[in-house]
């Protein structure tokens, strides 16, 4: 499992974050998109930090990223406490530890850990273009797809995570 994604969300200065900004994007354009259908999505703090930095145009602080990491684990412990059958489920070390989303967690799992998608579909027609080549597969199993920043789509399957997409175009 590659924790190189990751290494974003520690950048040290905003002038690092900046390059290294214009330097993944000069990579996206000498390469072909990110397409990718995977069991494993976005961790609780790269889409915190995303959202940090989008929101105050600056990177988290010392504080403010111990803040959010003790207001996570304070909720994943509730959440766990309130339902004993997903605390000895097979995700609960990707929620409890890696706090990633991945397949098999409920929709409340994902919002503890990634928050509020910025748009939700149960619209085949729209779930098919959101899932773009990987359609063929996923369709007919899946009844609505949450939208994220950075690509990430999350498909459900009633209220558990069923499909993970990724799509990045190049710029």
């Amino acid at each position: 499992m590659s924790r190189e994604p990751a290494r974003l969300a520690r950048v040290k200065s905003p002038a690092a974050l900046l390059a290294a900004t214009i330097l993944l994007a000069g990579c996206m354009t000498s390469s072909p998109p990110v397409e990718q259908r995977t069991t494993q999505g976005p961790t609780a703090r790269q889409a915190w930090t995303l959202r940090s930095v989008l929101a105050n145009n600056r990177e988290p602080s010392l504080d403010e990223r111990r803040h959010f990491e003790d207001q996570l684990e304070l909720r994943i412990s509730q959440y766990l406490a309130q339902h004993p059958e997903d605390a000895n489920s097979l995700q609960v070390s990707s929620f409890r530890f890696d706090k990633r989303v991945v397949v098999g967690q409920s929709k409340e799992q994902v919002l503890i850990l990634v928050g509020g998608p910025v748009a939700v579909t149960d619209n085949q027609a729209d779930m098919e273009k959101l899932a773009g080549r990987f359609w063929k597969e996923i369709q007919g199993n899946v009844t609505e797809c949450w939208v994220y920043p950075v690509g990430w789509r999350i498909f459900f399957t009633g209220s558990r995570v069923s499909e993970i997409t990724q799509y990045l175009e190049k710029k």
